[in-house]
């Protein structure tokens, strides 16, 4: 992989007035020289992808569709490749990675497919006094520049969530890629080329969020914005916007709950794995689980026990379940987290110390209700486990927050389960499993601060396209 990375505006490498050394967040080493885009840039790309766009509005259907199942066959052949250098960047273990580029082409076959699925509807017109001898019908047509900013840690999978079916729509697109993990996005370059994007389609800036925010939200030539982070820097883009169309996915601290009755044994491992795959650093990572009175005590130690067995090393290593998180910002804020909740009276149950650059699975409990642990999204490895006496307490505790994305219960009482589904203040409520469960055609997006619209291929589509009513008088 070459070590100088520039901008990719217009479908050609465009030099970059300055550039910075990007990090291994797992050994510190200096991986590339990455281009810093300035708001200049950002408008140039803007204004190519607007040009660009004039012409691709007019692409047929199927052929957005061959372009994007060609982009999908390109990347699975270089998925080992693709994986290798999440690994790298985000410092996740080469086994989520490669899970990861698996889905993510996947995903973008699902746009390739919801670009050919397109429709609207007819409405009965005659239905209303005035209406007769009128045929009416709905068209969802592209809007044009769509603008996305995304996270650090799915780098490929959640841009693909943005880009996918922006194409599929057929708008344009400029792609601000997380600072932390610019390398997965400029990758897209080179295999959409191949794939026969027209060029300009896709525009590639890396650089500083606060940097280019304002002119990837404010523009004229943009009509939908599209983000995925911090509820901070969402009511940001949220502010400059304005009457544009937008999808903000945000953050989270989801609950996972376990009632009564449930076989302990057969919950463990999928509790874990949701609590730690790649650091607890995912949107629906499970942050609090509560777990009925009577099967607390046995969790409590199994789940510790669990924990324990997590190895811990090299992003490269085979066998490797916990790395670094991304930042040593990151592990100083978790850190502070984690005083204050024992400062508070939280305990330690295990974990909650640090080596290298990896904060070691923490499990803690006794956990204040006012403690950021509880109150903010930790996006790190660290889950807080309380006891239950009645499945009503526990969904109102779960409920306490200015969050709302994913929730999850296991319960064998199909009573619970419903009462689950329509009390969880959540977007998705995922039964019998745990909320950290996603597949990529599914909608997916939350309620209160964990953002608007909705994700999930088909879904974004439509979030990224403009519905038109139509009305014909017959006679």
């Amino acid at each position: 992989m070459k070590k100088k990375w520039s901008l990719w505006i217009g479908g050609h490498w465009r030099d970059a007035k300055a550039y910075e050394p990007l990090y291994n967040p797992h050994t510190d080493e200096e991986l590339a020289e990455i281009g810093q885009a300035e708001p200049a840039d950002a408008v140039e790309a803007i204004v190519e992808a607007h040009a660009a766009f004039q012409k691709f509005r007019t692409v047929p259907a199927h052929a957005r569709a061959k372009i994007l199942y060609k982009a999908a066959e390109i990347m699975e052949a270089r998925s080992e490749e693709c994986a290798k250098v999440i690994a790298l960047e985000a410092a996740k273990s080469i086994r989520n990675a490669r899970e990861e580029m698996n889905r993510t082409v996947q995903t973008y076959r699902f746009a390739a497919e919801a670009a050919k699925s397109n429709y609207g509807e007819q409405i009965p017109m005659d239905a209303a006094e005035g209406g007769e001898n009128r045929f009416g019908f709905t068209i969802h047509t592209p809007m044009g520049v769509v603008t996305a900013i995304t996270p650090f840690n799915f780098p490929f999978n959640l841009v693909a969530h943005k880009v996918g079916p922006a194409i599929a729509a057929g708008n344009a697109i400029v792609l601000k890629p997380a600072e932390q993990t610019p390398l997965s996005s400029l990758l897209l370059a080179e295999i959409f080329k191949e794939a026969g994007l027209p060029d300009g389609v896709l525009n590639i800036i890396p650089g500083k969020g606060e940097v280019l925010s304002e002119a990837l939200t404010t523009h004229p030539y943009v009509k939908n914005v599209t983000f995925t982070g911090s509820v901070e820097v969402g009511h940001i883009i949220h502010r400059q916007a304005g009457f544009r169309k937008l999808t903000l996915e945000l953050g989270s601290n989801s609950p996972f709950i376990i009632d009564e009755g449930v076989d302990i044994d057969k919950v463990i491992e999928r509790s874990v794995l949701g609590s730690f795959s790649y650091n607890g650093q995912v949107c629906i990572s499970i942050q609090r689980i509560y777990v009925h009175r009577t099967l607390y005590k046995s969790f409590l130690e199994k789940f510790i026990a669990r924990t324990k067995q997590l190895v811990i090393g090299s992003p490269l290593d085979e066998n490797v379940n916990i790395t670094a998180v991304i930042s040593k910002k990151s592990l100083n804020r978790l850190q502070t987290w984690i005083n204050e909740a024992v400062q508070s009276g939280a305990k330690v149950e295990c974990g909650g110390t640090v080596e290298g650059n990896v904060l070691t699975p923490t499990v803690l409990t006794n956990v204040s209700r006012d403690s950021k642990v509880f109150r903010n999204e930790i996006f790190g490895p660290v889950v807080c486990i309380f006891p239950f006496d009645t499945l009503e307490e526990a969904i109102n505790d779960a409920n306490d927050s200015i969050y709302g994305l994913n929730s999850g219960i296991m319960t064998n009482n199909m009573e619970h389960a419903f009462y689950a589904a329509e009390h969880l203040e959540t977007g998705g409520v995922i039964i019998n499993d745990i909320p950290t469960f996603r597949i990529d055609n599914m909608p997916y997006g939350g309620w209160k601060d964990s953002g608007v619209g909705r994700e999930g291929i088909k879904y974004a589509m439509k979030e990224m396209m403009e519905e038109k009513f139509i009305s014909f008088k017959t006679k």
